[in-house]
C-alpha cells in the first residue's frame, strides 16, 4: 500500500514538472537573448497554443531577428510569422542531422489556420553539407537562408527549442489581408449598441479601425450603462471631449484578459496625448479584472472578442477619465453636507433663544424688595432713581411700572393735602 502511495506521488510530481517544463514562456524567460521574442509569443497568444500542443518545435529567434518586421507589419502579420517557426513535430539536434533523404517539410501552426495556400504553412528542413542545417518556406523554389544555430531547451519527445538564424517570411504571408471585423456589428450583438452608435457618429470609429492593425482593446460599456442614474450627460461636453471619451475607452494594444491581470500600474489609451495624460488604472480580485480612473471603477463583465490583434470586453459603466471628470463630480457631494446642516444649526438657536430668557425673568421678580427699601426713605428725589434704574432692567420696567406710579400718585396726593391742610 505505502509503495502504490509512493509510486502515485512519483507519478504526480513527474507529471508537475513534465506540465512546468512545457511552459513556453518560463522556458524562454530564462534566456534574456529571446525576451523580444517570447514577448511576442505572449501578445499573439501563439504561447497557449504551444503549451497546448505535443509534440512541438519552436524555432527561437534572438533579439533584433524581427525588428524590420516589427516595425512595418501588424500583429496580425507578425503573428502569421511566428506560426511559421512552431513546428508540430519533435526536432532536436541529432534528429535535425539524420533527417531522411535530407530534406522534409514540417506542418506548422501557420497550417492549422486555414489560410496557408498550397504549401505555405510548411516549414522546409533540408541537411545541407558541411553540418549545416537550413529552414524556408514550403512553397516550391523558396530559399533556405534561415540555418539551424544551436539547442536550447529539449523536453524529450514533447517540447524542444532551437534557435534559428533568419525569420522564415515568404512575401504571402507578409502580403496577407488582416481578416476584416465588423466592430459595431460585434458591439451591437453584444448588447453595446448606444456606444457602438456614438463610434459611428463622432468618427472615432475610423480611428479604432486604423488602430487594428497594430493591436486594439476595446472596453465597451453597455447600453445600461448610459442609463444609470450617476452616468454623465454626454451632450453637455464638447464634441471634442467626446471623442476623448470614447478613445479612453482602447488601448492601443493587443491586451487580453491574461495580460490585464498580470498589468501593475497605469496604462495609456488611444486618448493620451501630450495635453493629458488619460491614462487608466487596472485592479485584480482572484478572477475579477477592474479599470480604475481616478474618477471610477467598473468591472470588466465579459470578453466579446479575443482574436490577434483585437481585444473587446463589455465593461458595467462608463469610463470617466479624471481630466474631464475630475473636478466636476467632487463638488456635488459638496452641497449636500452643507445644505442638511444649514437647517439643523437654525434650530439650535431657537432652542436656545428661550433659555437666556426664562433665565433672565426670575431677576427682575427677585429686584421688587428694591423699592420697598428705597420709598420707606421717604426722600421723593429717591424715589424716581429707583424707578428709573428698575425700568432699564430687561423686562422689568413692565412688572414695576404700576407699583411706581401708583407711588407717585400718593405722594402728591399727601402733598396736596398737606397744603390745603396748611393754608
Amino acid at each position: 500500500m505505502a509503495a502504490s502511495l509512493t509510486l502515485s506521488l512519483l507519478a504526480i510530481a513527474l507529471l508537475a514538472a513534465v506540465a512546468s517544463a512545457t511552459n513556453i514562456t518560463e522556458i524562454l524567460a530564462g534566456f534574456p537573448e529571446y525576451s523580444e521574442f517570447n514577448d511576442l509569443l505572449t501578445q499573439t497568444k501563439l504561447a497557449d497554443e504551444i503549451n497546448s500542443r505535443e509534440p512541438v518545435t519552436v524555432c527561437a529567434l534572438p533579439n533584433g531577428a524581427l525588428s524590420s518586421f516589427t516595425g512595418k507589419y501588424p500583429l496580425s502579420v507578425i503573428k502569421n510569422i511566428l506560426a511559421l517557426h512552431v513546428l508540430l513535430d519533435y526536432f532536436d539536434a541529432p534528429k535535425l542531422h539524420k533527417i531522411s533523404e535530407g530534406s522534409v517539410l514540417s506542418t506548422t501552426l501557420y497550417q492549422t489556420t486555414g489560410n496557408a495556400a498550397g504549401n505555405l504553412g510548411f516549414v522546409n528542413i533540408t541537411d545541407l553539407r558541411g553540418g549545416k542545417v537550413g529552414f524556408g518556406s514550403g512553397v516550391p523554389g523558396s530559399p533556405l537562408d534561415s540555418t539551424f544555430t544551436k539547442s536550447v531547451k529539449q523536453v524529450p519527445y514533447n517540447l524542444s527549442v532551437i534557435e534559428v538564424s533568419k525569420a522564415i517570411a515568404p512575401s504571402a504571408v507578409l502580403t496577407a489581408p488582416a481578416p476584416a471585423v465588423n466592430i459595431t456589428g460585434l458591439l451591437e450583438k453584444a448588447g453595446c449598441k448606444t456606444f457602438a452608435s456614438l463610434l459611428a457618429s463622432t468618427g472615432v470609429l475610423k480611428v479604432y479601425q486604423s488602430a487594428v492593425d497594430k493591436g486594439l482593446t476595446i472596453f465597451a460599456p453597455n447600453d445600461e450603462a448610459f442609463k444609470a442614474e450617476d452616468a454623465p450627460d454626454l451632450s453637455k461636453l464638447s464634441n471634442a471631449e467626446v471623442v476623448s471619451v470614447l478613445q479612453y475607452h482602447a488601448l492601443a494594444s493587443y491586451t487580453p484578459i491574461g495580460t490585464l491581470k498580470q498589468t501593475k500600474g497605469k496604462i495609456t489609451t488611444l486618448a493620451t496625448n501630450g495635453a493629458g495624460k488619460y491614462d487608466i488604472g487596472v485592479t485584480t480580485a482572484g478572477d475579477s479584472v477592474s479599470l480604475d480612473t481616478g474618477v471610477d471603477s467598473s468591472r470588466i463583465a465579459s470578453t466579446v472578442l479575443d482574436s490577434t490583434p483585437l481585444c473587446i470586453f463589455t465593461v458595467d459603466s462608463l469610463l470617466l477619465p479624471v481630466e474631464l471628470f475630475g473636478k466636476a463630480p467632487a463638488p456635488a457631494p459638496g452641497p449636500a453636507p452643507e445644505t442638511s446642516p444649514s437647517p439643523s444649526p437654525s434650530p439650535a438657536p431657537a432652542a436656545e433663544g428661550p433659555a437666556p430668557e426664562s433665565a433672565a425673568s426670575p431677576a427682575p421678580i427677585l429686584s421688587p424688595p428694591a423699592p420697598p427699601t428705597s420709598s420707606p426713605a421717604g426722600s421723593p428725589s429717591e424715589g424716581p432713581t429707583a424707578d428709573s434704574q428698575n425700568s432699564t432692567s430687561d423686562n422689568a420696567g413692565g412688572i414695576l411700572e404700576a407699583p411706581a406710579v401708583m407711588k407717585m400718585v400718593l405722594t402728591v396726593s399727601v402733598s396736596v393735602v398737606a397744603c390745603i391742610f396748611l393754608s
